[in-house]
């Protein structure tokens, strides 16, 4: 938004505004969910709003122009970083120069720490207002890196109850606008036509498998997941298949496996109808735990990575999921590293099938639920930017 400010009258001062322009980078594809919800209620909250971003089709869906595409983005793990460096810089030699011919009013970035905290520092230095939506995971690892944020962000939106007391601590301003997926989960409605769409079997309990959104990370933990799949003959097994890898991609991988679907872009439709999961740690574990779906999560990195990120861990961290890290204590099972094998998750997916701890779980995430709220985060943090960048006009 551009100000210009003139005085016609004694005492009075008339301002003459432009619209107001957003540039919001998201790497990965919950970012792009998120990132869509956002870029909604930037458009209810300020109708000339001019959007530009780098996300996925489902920010585009909301309005915003896409620049680059987040599968361009996803490189996982230490190694991979490293192996993918030229092509790392060439983005942040582009992200730069398309934000400097936008010029946006200011730059919203929404988790996706290795690339954001670098452009946050970046955009600071040419004087660009920051905001920063659905905060990295600087509690868990790493946690030196908050001091880019209180040096380049203007304000932290978080969404888990414990991160505000983080910020807090390390003198950041922060907004806890509840979790956004909370809202979305709740107003989803399952799709009844999602067994007939798929060829399953609509009288034999699912069993969803989750491997991630990232192709490093989806070719390391569904082969394993896949080795659970001849233990449980009762029940037919689902994958979700990640919007941003085609289906053609995940045909090897399950070639061995006989009677195991694929259901691609699908994955809120296939919670719905799940009766239990396997769920490679991230975002999607707290989704299943709000579709109430009952879970094991699991996680496996690259040798080397998994020793580097041992180095930057939070000592005092207790969980990696976030569904444990709400409440404070063990929910779910998580198997990490070399515990994510086929006996510990065959062991572990028994566990929850029936009985008390299938029941404890589900009573555990109905007091997650509660917790979060139901507060509609992505308007909240709409309204708190856009106030921001219109009371005082304050200056970055």
């Amino acid at each position: 938004m551009r100000i210009y400010h003139s005085s016609f009258a004694k005492g009075i001062t008339f301002r003459f505004f432009f619209k107001m322009k957003y540039y919001l980078i998201a790497g990965e594809a919950s970012g792009d969910l998120q990132g869509a919800a956002l870029v909604n209620a930037l458009g209810r909250t300020d109708s000339s709003a001019e959007l530009r971003c780098w996300g996925g089709e489902l920010m585009a869906e909301a309005g915003a122009t896409v620049v680059k595409h987040y599968r361009e983005l996803a490189f996982m793990g230490f190694v991979e970083v490293v192996k993918n460096l030229p092509a790392i810089l060439r983005n942040f030699k582009q992200a730069k120069a398309d934000i400097l011919s936008f010029q946006p009013d200011c730059l919203i970035l929404i988790d996706y720490p290795g690339f954001n905290l670098r452009m946050a520092t970046w955009a600071k230095q040419q004087g660009i207002r920051v905001f920063y939506y659905i905060s990295p995971q600087l509690w868990a690892w790493h946690t030196s890196r908050v001091k880019i944020i209180k040096d380049c962000v203007e304000r932290m939106f978080v969404i888990f109850p414990f991160e505000m007391d983080f910020y807090k601590k390390h003198g950041v301003e922060v907004t806890y606008i509840g979790h956004p997926l909370a809202c979305v989960i709740a107003q989803h409605k399952a799709n009844q036509a999602f067994f007939s769409k798929n060829g399953l079997e609509p009288n034999r309990p699912i069993i969803a498998l989750l491997p991630g959104s990232r192709r490093q990370e989806v070719e390391r933990m569904l082969a394993t997941m896949l080795k659970v799949v001849p233990q449980f003959a009762d029940y037919q097994f689902v994958i979700a298949g990640a919007p941003s890898l085609g289906p053609g991609f995940y045909e090897p991988i399950m070639s061995k496996v006989q009677a195991v679907k694929l259901v691609h872009a699908q994955t809120y439709d296939l919670l719905s109808h799940a009766y239990a999961a396997l769920v490679t740690s991230g975002t999607a574990t707290l989704e299943t735990a709000l579709f109430m779906v009952p879970q094991v999560v699991c996680y496996s990195a690259g040798s080397i990575s998994y020793r580097l990120a041992k180095q930057l861990v939070n000592k005092d961290l207790k969980f990696i999921s976030i569904v444990n890290l709400i409440a404070g204590k063990e929910v779910v099972k998580e198997l990490i590293q070399h515990d994510f094998n086929p006996d510990n998750a065959i062991k572990a997916l028994e566990d929850i099938l029936v009985g008390p701890k299938r029941n404890a779980m589900l009573a555990d995430y109905q007091a997650i639920v509660k917790q979060l709220g139901d507060l509609d985060g992505a308007g909240l943090a709409a309204k708190e930017i856009f106030a921001c960048l219109n009371d005082g006009f304050k200056a970055p």
